[in-house]
């Protein structure tokens, strides 16, 4: 029982790690584009968040190649989930209207 929750802990932890980094790079996307330093925002915002998600799996590993595997499934999950979140219309193809 023990070992079931700390996986889930960790698949968890995992998923947060990555709605963090990934929803930081949309929200530093965003501000680069009305920035008058984007480059300041990017290079910041990319060693805070690298700096952060390496301080977790390590934290969340614990010298465990099956927790790791576990924290980055979480990860990767949260890649899609906030791809999915944060699509616009814009975004969305437009359907082509055929002229006879």
């Amino acid at each position: 029982m023990n070992d079931l929750v700390m996986t889930l802990s960790v698949l968890f932890g995992g998923a947060c790690l990555g709605f963090l980094f990934f929803g930081g790079l949309w929200f530093t996307s965003k501000k680069m584009l009305s920035s008058k330093k984007p480059v300041l925002w990017y290079l910041g915002s990319l060693f805070i968040r690298v700096g952060l998600i390496l301080l977790g799996f390590y934290y969340m590993g614990q010298n465990n190649f099956k927790y790791m595997l576990i924290c980055l499934l979480g990860f990767v999950a949260a890649r899609f989930m906030v791809i999915r979140m944060t699509k616009t219309k814009a975004m969305k193809p437009v359907p082509v209207e055929k002229e006879y």
